[in-house]
């Protein structure tokens, strides 16, 4: 099987014929990229840029060592550990789905920057940060997506839409869209919301937990979304069982230990990932006439 990948390069003299210009010396690609060739990056984080203080969380522009800046998302704010494990599973999944995401990366952030920022509320993220944290590559001048003046083609509303039920993603509103324009093109941010019923405490990943989905009535992009039946078809296909195990184990062990308690072990809870978004999968039939049940009440 083999989906693409969006990804951008420096390309110091000539523009490649397959690439889209991003800026001076920059360009996009979107080349093939088999199945098993999931994985990220690891970057050192060498400098802190600026606070973004529009996210709760208060993420961060930084740049790495890598030359690149990057959207920092901090293990130790508020929204702990499990806000960055479904920021990386419902990216890498949106990503497989053929929908553009910002590059994921993992970012090692020295303790050394907790000493040395003069911000007492920065800082003490920064210190409860140490270690292995998640970035997205920042896409310079992109703004946010505004319903009311870009238009989104029926099937891809119908993607984000069916992304979002099979994942419980809450937080892609109007009020907040959690998407970017950036280039003419529609690329999803900000998943960390999603997957919430990990907070709910040991067992939450059982089939009877499943639930309803009703948030979705409150989706930005719901009214535009009347292809579901379509993209569920196609969607179910490029998301089997290897697929959802190999995303699982992008999964860093040190976040599922930090982020669950101590009885369990990090072994188990990438085995309660696997089995929540395996039955979320088999019951997209169901989430998908709730989202369609949705839509029609707006009509």
């Amino acid at each position: 099987m083999t989906f693409y990948q969006d990804l951008l390069f420096v390309v110091p003299k000539k523009i490649p014929a397959l690439c889209v210009l991003c800026g001076p010396s920059f360009f996009l690609f979107r080349v093939p990229m088999p199945a098993s060739a999931l994985s990220l990056r690891t970057v050192e984080v060498t400098r802190y840029v600026t606070p973004l203080r529009e996210g709760g969380s208060l993420p961060a522009l930084t740049e790495a060592d890598d030359g690149f800046l990057y959207v920092l998302k901090f293990r130790g704010a508020g929204q702990g550990i499990k806000a960055l494990i479904a920021e990386l599973l419902v990216g890498e999944l949106a990503r497989v789905l053929g929908l553009r995401v910002p590059e994921l990366v993992f970012c090692q952030l020295d303790e050394a920057f907790g000493r040395t920022e003069p911000d007492e509320e920065i800082q003490d993220l920064l210190r409860a940060s140490t270690g292995l944290n998640l970035g997205l590559h920042y896409l310079s001048g992109a703004s946010t997506f505004d319903a009311l003046v870009t238009p989104v083609e029926p099937y891809l509303a119908s993607q984000i839409v069916w992304l979002d039920s099979l994942t419980l993603n809450v937080d892609r509103t109007a009020r907040n869209t959690n998407m970017l324009m950036w280039h003419k093109e529609l690329w999803l941010i900000d998943h960390g919301a999603a997957l919430y019923v990990h907070h709910a405490g040991p067992g939450w990943a059982q089939p009877e937990r499943q639930r309803t989905f009703a948030q979705i009535k409150d989706h930005v992009l719901l009214p535009q979304a009347t292809e579901l039946e379509a993209v569920n078809t196609e969607s179910k296909a490029l998301l089997s069982a290897a697929i959802i195990r190999e995303i699982v184990e992008l999964v860093p062990e040190e976040w599922l230990i930090g982020a669950f308690s101590a009885d369990t072990t990090a072994q188990a809870q990438r085995a309660a990932y696997v089995e929540f978004l395996e039955a979320r999968l088999a019951a997209s039939d169901t989430f998908v006439q709730e989202a369609e049940n949705a839509r029609q009440a707006l009509v």
